[in-house]
Order: C-alpha cells, then sequence, then structure tokens
C-alpha cells in the first residue's frame, strides 16, 4: 500500500514543485512536495470551499488538516485582526505550510504539528475548515466532526468539503446528527461545501 499523506513522517523521496494560485483576491505561490496532498495543483474542493468561506474581521480560525496551508491562508486573510493555526499530523506539510505563510506574507497565522485537535486541545474558534482526508477512513472523520463542538464558541461554524461520489451526503448526515444543521453552502465540479453551525437549531 502506498503512503498516505496523513502519515506523520513521510519516507517518500522529496520532490519540491510550486503551485500558483488566484484565489479571493489573493495572488499565492505555495510550495508542495511529495508526501502532502495534492501535490501538483489545488485540490478542486478545497479550491471550493475557499471560495466558499464566510470568515470575518478579528475571527480566530482552525485550518484542520492544513496540508501545505491554502485553506488557513485564505482565511487567515480575510480574518484582518484575527488569528489562524494550522495543524497537520504530517511534519513535511507543516514546514511546507510555515514556508507558505512567510512567502505570502501572512503574518496573522501559524503551523502546529500533532493529530486532529490535540494541537489545540484547550482552544476555541469561530470556524473550522477541514478538506478531510476520507481516505483515512471513517474513524478519522467522525472524531473531525463529534469533536469539533468542544472547539467551537457559540454560534461557530465547522466547514467541510467533500465529493458527492465519495459520501458527501453521508458527511452532510453526520454534521447534522452531531449539531442538529448541516447546510450546503455550495456546489461544484463533484464536490459539495457543507456547514454546521454550533448553538443553532435544525437548519
Amino acid at each position: 500500500m502506498g503512503e498516505h499523506y496523513s502519515t506523520p513522517r513521510p519516507a517518500s523521496r522529496h520532490r519540491p514543485a510550486q503551485v500558483t494560485v488566484s484565489l479571493r483576491g489573493l495572488e499565492l505561490r505555495l510550495r508542495t512536495d511529495a508526501g502532502v496532498f495534492s501535490r501538483a495543483a489545488l485540490d478542486r474542493g478545497t479550491e471550493l470551499l475557499a471560495e466558499a468561506l464566510d470568515v470575518g474581521p478579528c475571527e480566530l480560525v482552525l485550518d484542520l488538516g492544513c496540508g501545505y496551508g491554502i485553506l488557513g491562508i485564505v482565511a487567515a486573510s480575510l480574518s484582518q485582526g484575527g488569528h489562524a493555526i494550522l495543524t497537520d499530523v504530517n511534519e513535511r506539510a507543516a514546514a511546507l505550510a510555515r514556508a507558505n505563510l512567510k512567502a505570502n506574507g501572512i503574518a496573522n497565522a501559524e503551523v502546529r504539528v500533532g493529530d486532529l485537535y490535540e494541537p489545540v486541545r484547550d482552544l476555541a474558534f469561530h470556524h473550522i475548515v477541514c478538506n478531510p482526508p476520507l481516505r483515512a477512513g471513517r474513524a478519522v472523520v467522525d472524531r473531525i466532526v463529534s469533536e469539533a463542538p468542544m472547539h467551537l464558541f457559540d454560534r461557530g461554524q465547522l466547514w467541510l468539503v467533500a465529493r458527492t461520489r465519495q459520501g458527501a451526503d453521508a458527511l452532510r448526515e453526520r454534521m447534522a446528527r452531531t449539531f442538529g444543521n448541516a447546510d450546503i453552502v455550495r456546489r461544484g465540479s463533484g464536490y459539495k461545501v457543507l456547514r454546521s453551525t454550533q448553538g443553532v437549531g435544525p437548519s
């Protein structure tokens, strides 16, 4: 079986690359490498989620499983006066995310290494954003959803994206069971962007 991008220390040989992205008014140059998700080009699901994010000034954002950092970079740029924390279990991805924050002039963000919510276990946020690693298994995705409420302020939001053919509707049902609501906020290219809000009734 091939190495998965949620491996803490990828053993694959380095193959540095660069992705150029125009997104939310930003022109971003992003370093990537072998052993991280979507090395060769920005994943369409991640792009769709970044386009949908509704983040305001002075808000706190968690980019969970940040990869090389695109969602955290976009969220931090939207939240002037706020702060974003990017986390990933993959040390190579975390190092790339740090480099990409610096290279793109994002000062109101930081990267922490660790599994899911462990690096932010005592913190709460206005937004949690994630392109969940569906290939890592249902247990991982279940934890992303079930543990999110413990890390959200009242009216805080969990944003996820998934392919329609790879369980987006089942993921939406899981979010609805946890939060009591789950909206489809954007569709495109076979993906759905899903959002649940803490402390709000059924949608």
